[in-house]
């Protein structure tokens, strides 16, 4: 590997961004691509369904061969309240491959007892994620139904850019989110990037279905996120 792309690419990954080293295997020159860099033709196309699936591949095109080493941050779940749905969620994602983390500053919530073995901060989102910061490769599930702790945590992740963002929540309730959030300043593009009412909808009921949906949901988001728009049109109608 050329040390310039080895020094690229760790660069890349430290940052938690997501790249593939692309290495033509005729004659064993290499490159990074970043997620987001114009590549044409069908090597960009190989290229963009390596970054959704993560898993590196041998590819064919125009008579050469090339290998697509794939390096993508693993994903992170950040939810915001320790409440009964986070307690089915957390177990969920952390099977399904996600870093899980669960930010609540009311302590008599966020406690040891009711998430084992969990990554706990009894926190507001404001002081927690100054601490570890939001990124594209991080969803955000807001389930507090306080827009003090709330509002602070949507503010981070439609800056942030993150892959997914939910919110627990009435169509009456999300009304009242969209207006504070245009009156920080969001337009209303940037707003209908929230998924709410939170979750696919499945007629969930209880706090292990509405998990159910919000990780779904979330996998979802992440498996198509450049193929599709985020935005749920028909949830924001």
């Amino acid at each position: 590997m050329d040390p310039y792309s080895l020094k690229k690419l760790n660069k890349e990954r430290q940052a938690r961004r997501a790249a593939v080293l692309l290495t033509d295997i005729g004659d064993g020159r290499d490159r990074v691509i970043k997620e987001g860099d114009p590549v044409a033709g069908a090597l960009g196309e190989a290229v963009k369904r390596a970054f959704l699936s993560g898993k590196s591949t041998i590819i064919e095109v125009d008579g050469r061969s090339f290998f697509l080493n794939v390096h993508v941050p693993p994903p992170r779940l950040v939810v915001i309240g320790a409440v009964h749905i986070s307690q089915a969620l957390a177990p969920m994602a952390r099977l399904s491959g996600y870093d899980v983390e669960i930010i609540d500053p009311r302590t008599a919530f966020a406690t040891p007892g009711r998430f084992p073995d969990v990554k706990l901060f009894a926190e507001w989102p404001q002081d927690a994620l100054e601490k570890r910061p939001l990124d594209p490769y991080t969803a955000v599930a807001v389930v507090t139904h306080d827009p003090k702790i709330d509002d602070q945590a949507l503010e981070r992740a439609l800056k942030a850019g993150c892959f997914y963002i939910g919110a627990l929540g009435s169509r009456k309730t999300h009304a009242k989110r969209v207006e504070r959030l245009a009156a920080m300043g969001f337009g209303t593009d940037e707003i209908a990037l929230i998924h709410s009412p939170i979750g696919l909808d499945i007629g969930a009921a209880s706090p292990a279905e509405i998990a159910v949906a919000v990780m779904a949901d979330v996998i979802k988001t992440f498996r198509t996120r450049g193929l599709q728009a985020t935005r749920h049109l028909e949830k924001t109608a």
